[in-house]
């Protein structure tokens, strides 16, 4: 089914800057990291970490579970497809 142009512009902004693609590309590296793991290896603060993952999340590029004691991050098939586009831009 062809996506309408509100969700194609939702999802571009969820990858639309240099940080949530910077985001990307570590999770492609190392799935199921928590919020703070994220925060500390882009070097970014924990607060403007959150509010990019809630795009990202919004957007489909990445899914959240649950553990004992944080929430985990992981790409999904599209979080992986948009990466793939964004370097044929190169």
């Amino acid at each position: 089914m062809k996506k309408s142009n509100r969700v194609l512009e939702r999802i571009v902004k969820g990858f639309a800057s240099y940080r949530r693609l910077q985001i990307l590309e570590l999770l492609k590296k190392e799935p199921e990291l928590s919020l703070q793991e994220i925060s500390e290896r882009v070097n970014s603060d924990f607060k403007n970490i959150s509010s990019h993952i809630s795009k990202m999340a919004v957007a489909g590029l990445l899914m959240k579970r649950s553990d004992a004691h944080s929430v985990r991050h992981k790409l999904t098939k599209r979080g992986i497809n948009v990466l793939k586009f964004v370097r044929t831009l190169e």
